[in-house]
């Protein structure tokens, strides 16, 4: 045997043996069995599964801990998009874990099947961060989990968050709840402060734009629009509702009188200020004009065109009345030591006030409203009421 026969055989030997310790390995790891990790993932998607079942409505679910989390803003990763029923849930939990550590599922009941997808929870004052994610992500909403109000990414709460300010029709003629100093253009009042919490819990600024009570309904519905939010001492009706937007009430109100303090004994009903020699003045355009024309067909109605004019009008004598509301008259009895208000704890008529805007704005109306309940829970309503010496009605 020649030595380069015996250094063949020795490399074939050598061959051999790679070649069977490669064939002993693959056998050991045949692709019939799982991995550790994804033994893991099959068994969390596994009771993602069972959890999704008994809760048809949807859910946001942390599945490291199994948990759902109830604050935040819950915005889908495009990566698993269109996932759906248990086969493919496998892969959104892998992203899940890979990546934030949550699924969102919702049943579609058009096509009978379960929708699942890998999220990210922002915090609830990043809206417009979270917002950019959906539009990165190809998604049509991001969904607030306190509040569960779904926020389309085409909508105006959307259109707000880009343009980083939120923009409110005011009259500012209206003490204590909306007034423009007219020496500098600054507003003040409760319904400023309405405003100003409501961009602040949206994470935007403020803009204040001048409407008035004849224009107010032509300035909410004008196109383009001239503002997004109408505030500051506007009643809730149903007329109203019938082309605008309108919201929860945030302010209990009702008609009432200003008269001079000499005359507050004269004055204790409907009838008694409804006398031919009673002189009514009002401001125009508003429901305080219409509530003269209706009720008070005998007395001399006088339209003044500054609502803000008419109390030192009333103290001056040159209308005996004006027609106001609970919210406005403790205010200039307290500031004017001429004026009365006799039927304050009696008024004509029972309502609200809210906020008003146009049709076609569900979803800025739904965060509005969740905003005036969250107000109302955390004590907000309530310390407001108080700064301005108004009734707390919502106990």
């Amino acid at each position: 045997m020649t030595m380069r026969t015996v250094k063949l055989k020795t490399w074939l030997l050598i061959a051999l043996l790679a070649l069977g310790t490669t064939v002993s390995f693959t056998s050991c790891s045949s692709s019939n069995e799982l991995s550790k990790e994804q033994v893991e993932i099959k068994s969390i998607a596994d009771k993602v599964w069972a959890f999704s079942q008994a809760h048809p409505d949807g859910f946001t679910l942390d599945v490291r801990t199994m948990t759902e989390p109830t604050n935040g803003i819950a915005v889908s990763y495009v990566d698993t998009q269109n996932s759906h029923s248990r086969d493919q849930l496998d892969k959104v939990v892998e992203h899940a874990l890979n990546h934030d550590g949550f699924v969102g599922g919702w049943y579609n009941s058009e096509d009978g099947l379960y929708y699942f997808d890998s999220t990210r929870l922002f915090p609830e004052d990043s809206l417009k961060e979270a917002i950019q994610f959906g539009k990165d992500n190809s998604q049509h909403s991001v969904f607030i989990l306190s509040t569960f109000t779904d926020i389309p990414l085409d909508g105006k709460v959307a259109e707000i968050e880009e343009r980083g300010t939120v923009i409110f029709g005011t009259t500012g003629d209206y003490r204590p709840l909306s007034f423009c100093e007219p020496e500098t253009g600054e507003y003040w009042g409760f319904g400023i402060e309405m405003a100003q919490e409501i961009a602040d819990r949206l994470g935007v600024g403020w803009e204040f734009v001048k409407t008035s009570w004849p224009t107010l309904t032509a300035d909410v519905l004008a196109d383009p629009q001239r503002f997004d939010l109408a505030i500051g001492g506007i009643t809730i009706t149903d007329a109203r509702r019938e082309t605008m937007l309108m919201s929860d009430g945030y302010l209990a109100n009702g008609k009432t009188i200003l008269c001079r303090v000499s005359d507050e004994d004269r004055f204790q009903s409907l009838e008694d200020i409804d006398q031919p020699e009673v002189r009514v003045m009002v401001n125009p355009g508003g429901l305080n004009e219409k509530f003269a024309n209706e009720n008070l067909t005998h007395a001399t109605i006088i339209v003044h065109p500054k609502n803000e004019e008419i109390p030192t009008l009333i103290a001056e004598g040159v209308a005996d009345i004006m027609i106001t509301e609970i919210t406005e008259a403790p205010y200039y009895v307290q500031t004017d030591s001429r004026l009365a208000a006799p039927l304050l704890d009696k008024p004509f008529t029972h309502g609200e006030i809210g906020v008003l805007m146009q049709k076609g704005q569900d979803d800025l109306l739904e965060m509005v409203n969740n905003y005036i309940s969250q107000m109302k829970a955390d004590g907000t309503l309530r310390r407001l009421h108080q700064k301005y010496g108004l009734v707390y009605g919502y106990e």
